[in-house]
């Protein structure tokens, strides 16, 4: 069914709400979970009088927020019996670091979770999952507000 799932998370409440769904798909495939946190950039570069300090503590809240996010996953997937990969990756954008990433490791599966903003919020707002379903060539599983709904 499917060789690798991925499952973008942000440590949210919201990414983590999709995490179920992505562990489903994973165990029906026998595919290893494939959590990965993009991380933007340091925002402050090339700004001023370089502080590497700022960086250090930047790059340091990252790492901790992801850590967070994949120790949740690990948990679930694992009581589970799924395998979980976890990967962080640097990047602008995080829906465009979300493609790049699922296509570089061969993931035939993209699961995550939105908002479910709908109207004028959805198009003033826009939102990650919306734009990584533009931009995917891979098959994209959206989980919102404890729904799933396929594109």
């Amino acid at each position: 069914m499917f060789s690798r799932v991925l499952f973008p998370t942000d440590g949210s409440d919201v990414s983590l709400s999709a995490a179920d769904a992505a562990i489903t798909m994973a165990k029906l495939g026998g595919a290893p979970l494939q959590p990965v946190y993009v991380v933007e950039p340091y925002p402050f570069t090339g700004i001023g009088v370089a502080r590497p300090a700022g960086f250090d503590d930047y790059m340091a809240a990252s790492r901790r927020a992801a850590a967070i996010g994949f120790e949740r996953i690990e948990r679930l997937a694992g009581a589970q019996g799924v395998r979980c990969e976890p990967l962080t990756v640097e990047h602008s954008r995080a829906a465009e670091g979300i493609v790049e990433t699922a296509q570089s490791i061969g993931a035939d599966l993209i699961v995550m979770g939105s908002h479910g903003r709908s109207g004028v919020a959805k198009l003033v707002l826009g939102s990650v999952a919306t734009k990584v379903l533009q931009l995917s060539p891979i098959p994209v599983l959206v989980v919102k507000s404890g729904e799933a709904s396929a594109a």
